[in-house]
């Protein structure tokens, strides 16, 4: 049988077949760790094989094979960082949701998280969410870094989960498509599903005061058929997001403003930080890339894992 992953607990996962069946299936032993360096050789939104089989009157399925992904999101475990973890399979396009302060979403999480992205050819659009909650200051910090991705060629929205402002746009951008809804925990992500299809009813809390972060609801990704002909991946919150699998000489390909102008550097092999007649720097000095871009730039490929989770946001 062949059926496409919903859920993961991590020893089992929730397949749906085309017919609309859904089975409880496990993985053998020896096919957990063949070829496979992830934390979690299966992903929502692995289509997979199976068979089924019948103990002490409980049908299960066993799962055999994994079908070629057309991408995935992968980051550093966050427990062992020479493995990975999957996120999610398959997806047409990720939403990453960003708060500005009700938690901070730092300019360091969202690059590494778009050049995750841009790797595996996943179209990113960028939601500012709690605009309702935001001063006048705060909106302009807003604004500020909407304009730093717009330039770029990412698409940024304002939405509010609570008020529903701009929820509609979204969903229209769901329809028919596999989604996944990521960020730091608290930033809304089961908030903002549920406002988009109110009897899902995902469970969510209240930010914690003491640490103005976001308290861990989503346990496992899960994916949900909604009734509109789209499909959703809430995931759990990210705190840290570190990338793998990546030379220093391409990183700078999934920066959309240094990919396009590594051709005018005097040196093919230009790393862009001190080589001279760097047409990246000549930008950068010329204010024509954001130096919180170069910053994160410069920590991906001097591989500076230690920041990834403590690196302050700065305008």
């Amino acid at each position: 049988m062949t059926g496409l992953v919903y859920k993961s607990t991590g020893s089992w996962y929730t397949v749906k077949t085309d017919l609309g069946h859904v089975y409880e299936c496990r993985i053998k032993g020896k096919f957990r760790i063949k070829g496979i360096k992830s934390t979690n050789p299966i992903a929502v939104g692995d289509m997979v094989d199976f068979e089924l089989e019948t103990n002490n009157n409980q049908e299960s399925g066993i799962i055999h094979k994994i079908h070629d992904r057309t991408n995935y999101i992968v980051r550093k475990s966050v427990n062992l960082s020479k493995q990975t973890h999957i996120i999610a399979a398959n997806l047409d396009q990720v939403f990453l949701m960003i708060t500005i302060n009700n938690p901070p979403t730092l300019t360091s999480f969202i690059d590494r998280f778009l050049v995750t992205a841009n790797a595996y050819s996943i179209k990113t659009i960028l939601l500012f969410n709690k605009v309702d909650t935001y001063d006048d200051e705060t909106l302009l910090e807003v604004k500020y870094l909407a304009h730093i991705y717009r330039k770029i060629g990412y698409e940024c929205i304002g939405v509010s989960a609570k008020t529903g402002k701009n929820v509609d746009k979204v969903k229209a951008l769901m329809r028919d498509k596999v989604s996944m809804f990521s960020g730091h925990s608290g930033v809304g992500k089961s908030t903002l599903v549920n406002a988009i299809e109110p009897t899902l009813n995902i469970k969510t809390k209240e930010i914690s005061t003491q640490h103005m972060q976001g308290q861990h609801t989503t346990t496992f990704a899960e994916m949900f058929d909604l009734s509109f002909g789209a499909k959703i991946i809430d995931t759990p919150g990210i705190k840290g997001f570190g990338v793998v699998d990546m030379d220093k000489e391409e990183v700078g390909d999934y920066f959309p403003e240094i990919f396009q102008l590594k051709q005018d550097c005097k040196f093919n092999n230009c790393l862009h930080i001190q080589e001279p007649k760097c047409a990246v720097k000549k930008a950068l000095d010329n204010d024509e890339i954001a130096f919180s871009r170069y910053r994160s730039y410069l920590q991906i490929i001097e591989d500076e894992n230690e920041h990834y989770r403590t690196d302050h946001w700065e305008n």
